[in-house]
C-alpha cells in the first residue's frame, strides 16, 4: 500500500474508532469513504481493521456498548462489501412445527463469526453446509468469503421452506429451478460474483454416497447438530461417507461449532470420530465476540479431517 494510501486508511480507521467508542449516530460514520476505498480494493483485511477498532476494540469488550448499537452498527458495516445486508426471517419461538430449526442459534454466530475472520477458507471453493437452519452463516460466507458454491442443506420441510426464502431475500439465486427474485435497492453485487447456491434435503439417516459425493464439497460446516446421541450418530455416519467419497482425492476438511450444553454429549461426538477414524482437533476459541450472543454460553469449535 502507497504511503499516503497507508494514511488515509489510518484517518479512516481512527474515525471509525472514535465514533463507535462515543457511541456517536450511525449516520455520522464515515460510510461512503469505507465503500469507496473496498471498491477500489478486493482485499478484506480493512473490514477486520475496522472490527478491531469498534467492536473488537478492547475498551467495548471490558466495557460494551448497547446490544441495539452493536447489532445496527454490524448491519450497517456488513453492507459495505456486499451491497446490503443479511436479511433472515426466523421464528418467534425456539421450537416450531417439530422444529428448532426455523431460529439461529449461538453455535451459528460463533462459526459466523469465525468464517468472517478467515475469509480464505471459502474463497473459490465449494461449501456444504450440513443442519443450515435459517441460513445465517451460509449467507454470511456467501456475501463476505466469496465461495465458488454453497449447498444449504437441512431436513425438515419446513425449515427449507424458511431457507429458501432466506436466501431469495438476499440477493441470491437458488439452483435449479428456482426464477430469480429481483435484486433489492442497493444490492449491486453482479451475478458472475456471487455463488452457485443450492437448498438440498438431506436426511443424514436417508441419504447415499452417491448423493453426497454428487456435491463434490472442497469444505464442509456444520453449527449447532450435537444436541442429541441419535444426531451425533447419525451425523458421524454422513461424515464417514462423504470421507469414503474422497479415495482419489485430497483430504476434505470440515468445521464443526457447538453449544457446550453438557460435556457427556460433547464427549461421545469425540469418541464416536474415533471409532470412525477421523482426525480431529480443537480450533482455537475467538478471542472476542462481534455478535451480542448469551453471556454465559459456552462455545467450541473442531476441525476433523475426512
Amino acid at each position: 500500500m502507497a504511503p499516503e494510501e497507508s494514511a488515509d486508511a489510518a484517518g479512516l480507521l481512527q474515525s471509525f474508532e472514535r465514533r463507535f467508542l462515543a457511541a456517536r449516530a450511525l449516520r455520522s460514520f464515515p460510510w461512503q469513504s469505507l465503500e469507496e476505498k473496498l471498491r477500489d480494493s478486493s482485499d478484506s483485511q480493512l473490514l477486520l481493521d475496522v472490527l478491531q477498532k469498534t467492536v473488537k476494540h478492547p475498551l467495548c469488550v471490558k466495557h460494551p456498548p448497547s446490544a441495539k448499537f452493536m447489532r445496527c452498527f454490524l448491519s450497517e458495516l456488513i453492507k459495505k462489501p456486499s451491497g446490503e445486508a443479511v436479511t433472515l426471517s426466523e421464528s418467534t419461538a425456539l421450537v416450531s412445527h417439530g422444529t428448532t430449526g426455523l431460529v439461529t442459534w449461538d453455535a451459528a454466530l460463533y462459526l459466523t463469526e469465525w468464517a468472517v475472520e478467515n475469509p480464505a477458507t471459502f474463497t473459490d471453493r465449494t461449501v456444504l453446509e450440513l443442519g443450515s437452519g435459517a441460513g445465517l452463516t451460509g449467507l454470511a460466507i456467501c456475501k463476505l468469503c466469496r465461495p465458488k458454491a454453497y449447498v444449504f442443506s437441512d431436513c425438515h420441510s419446513q425449515v427449507l421452506e424458511q431457507l429458501q426464502g432466506n436466501v431469495l431475500l438476499n440477493g441470491l439465486s437458488v439452483e435449479p429451478g428456482v426464477t430469480p427474485p429481483r435484486q433489492h435497492p442497493g444490492c449491486d453485487t453482479p451475478d458472475s460474483e456471487k455463488p452457485t447456491v443450492t437448498v438440498a434435503q438431506l436426511d443424514w439417516d436417508l441419504v447415499t454416497a452417491p448423493q453426497l459425493s454428487a456435491f463434490q464439497p472442497d469444505i464442509v460446516i456444520a453449527a449447532d447438530v450435537l444436541y442429541c446421541p441419535e444426531t451425533i450418530l447419525s451425523l458421524v455416519a454422513v461424515l464417514q461417507t462423504l470421507s469414503a467419497c474422497r479415495k482419489d482425492r485430497s483430504a476434505l476438511d470440515a468445521y464443526i461449532a457447538f453449544t457446550i450444553r453438557n460435556l457427556e454429549t460433547c464427549q461421545l461426538f469425540t469418541a464416536e470420530l474415533g471409532r470412525a477414524g477421523i482426525r480431529w482437533e480443537a480450533v482455537p476459541r475467538h478471542d472476542q465476540k462481534l455478535f451480542p450472543y448469551e453471556v454465559l454460553s459456552e462455545m467450541g469449535m473442531l476441525k476433523l479431517t475426512l
